[in-house]
């Protein structure tokens, strides 16, 4: 055990990460960035493990106030149709609709018409863990440093279609390797604030996401930075490790179950009737995992819920990452399980940094008197970026591990299509 709550910090990287260029112009790097922006992790000494961390999440609900305006948006994919909502961070107001997460109201088709600006603050984009929504306490505790911040941040939150009452309109669903909703908002927000610096942050399966979007986006992704937070990185690893303990199982798999059964319960009409899933065959399951074998498996046409896992995973993807990434996440977190970290692929990529704590649990790293460490190194590596480091000067970095442009082997290794490809004669 740790002593006393002082959690350790390690971070895991590859021995060149991308060079930076301050704005006083002296040099730097993304690991250091990282460790500079990473203070120590006191946490509280009562809540001396994972599962302690993690289960003080159900009794621990006092969290900033934040306030949301909602925008529906019809999705622009001409195969991943239907409508999502997303919330953005606006003043407090006392306008709040009921039928929406406290302190939400929608937006007025005029007032989101008028939302264009030429400004250049720094804008962030966040996704939620699974089953969640931009209510959330982790994701409250995260944001609120950057409201107080001089920068005037403008913070917006993807919700997955479904979540944080928002309604189900189509038979496509979110699932761990969703990126078109957030594809579409990045590439919405670099249109609308054409100037504004875009970075993104994830949490748990949010996080799986976000970093399955920037590796898709690889160098013409439009962020210039993104967290991932509590990321399971290797689902069927995660899986497996839940299934092994009676307190993974029992515990975690059935609470994450029934959140989702509840969820499909809440839209009943919709997915009656734009879904051919088995509704009675949904509320008969218990576990995570029962629940993807009903659904993610018959709405996308994965064979078995192990290979949606190894699809949707983003072990291989962060070797594809060409943004400054920085993970966080903790050893003793028991949903998102440390044997899932990929330590050795985050070490062939520049871009990529993780900082592991000992202590923290999924999502908690609950300190003394309530506040949540991970607030901390996440704002700190946001202000930094924005107030010291010239995002211009970030460049593409021209051998990264297995992407040798100089590989002799007749195969290349595509992470985010987790294959080797035939490499032919004249390539």
């Amino acid at each position: 055990m740790d002593w006393f709550g002082r959690a350790k910090i390690t971070f895991t990287s590859s021995s060149d990460t991308i060079p930076l260029e301050s704005k006083d112009g002296s040099a730097t790097n993304l690991r250091t960035v990282c460790e500079e922006a990473t203070p120590p992790c006191q946490l509280n000494p009562l809540l001396f493990n994972g599962h302690l961390q993690t289960m003080w999440t159900a009794v621990a609900k006092a969290a900033p106030q934040v306030y949301y305006r909602r925008k529906i948006f019809d999705a622009n994919h001409k195969t991943y149709t239907g409508t999502f909502a997303v919330d953005f961070v606006v003043d407090p107001h006392e306008d709040a609709d009921e039928t929406l997460p406290p302190r939400t109201a929608y937006y007025s088709e005029e007032e989101f018409a008028q939302m264009g600006s030429d400004d250049s603050r720094p804008m962030l984009i966040v996704l939620h863990g699974l089953s969640g929504g931009s209510h959330e306490v982790y994701l409250r505790h995260a944001i609120q440093p950057l409201l107080e911040d001089d920068e005037d941040w403008a913070v917006c939150v993807v919700n997955s279609r479904g979540c944080a009452n928002s309604e189900i309109t189509t038979g496509v669903l979110f699932n761990a390797r969703a990126t078109w909703d957030v594809r579409q908002i990045v590439q919405w927000a670099r249109k609308t604030f054409p100037n504004r610096p875009l970075f993104g942050l994830g949490f748990s399966l949010g996080a799986n996401i976000i970093t399955n979007y920037v590796a898709e986006e690889g160098a013409n992704c439009s962020l210039k930075g993104c967290i991932a937070v509590g990321n399971p990185f290797n689902l069927e690893a995660s899986s497996k490790a839940l299934k092994r303990t009676l307190l993974g199982k029992e515990v975690y798999q059935r609470v994450m179950g029934t959140n989702m059964k509840k969820l499909i319960a809440m839209h009943k009409d919709a997915v009656l009737k734009h879904t051919n899933l088995d509704y009675e065959r949904i509320q008969n399951v218990t576990y995570l995992y029962e629940f993807d074998r009903a659904v993610q498996c018959e709405t996308w046409g994965y064979p078995t819920e192990d290979a949606y896992y190894r699809d949707a995973s983003t072990a291989d993807a962060v070797m594809a990452i060409r943004v400054p990434f920085f993970a966080i996440s903790a050893a003793d977190d028991p949903i998102a399980v440390d044997e899932a970290v990929p330590y050795e692929e985050i070490k062939q990529n520049p871009y990529a940094v993780l900082c592991s704590t000992s202590l923290g649990g999924h999502l908690s790293w609950f300190e003394i008197g309530g506040g949540r460490w991970h607030a901390k190194p996440i704002s700190n590596f946001l202000k930094s970026m924005v107030n010291d480091i010239n995002l211009d000067s970030i460049q593409p970095v021209q051998k990264n591990g297995n992407m040798h442009n100089d590989i002799k082997a007749k195969t290349r290794f595509n992470p985010v299509r987790r294959r080797l490809d035939i490499i032919d004669k004249d390539d």
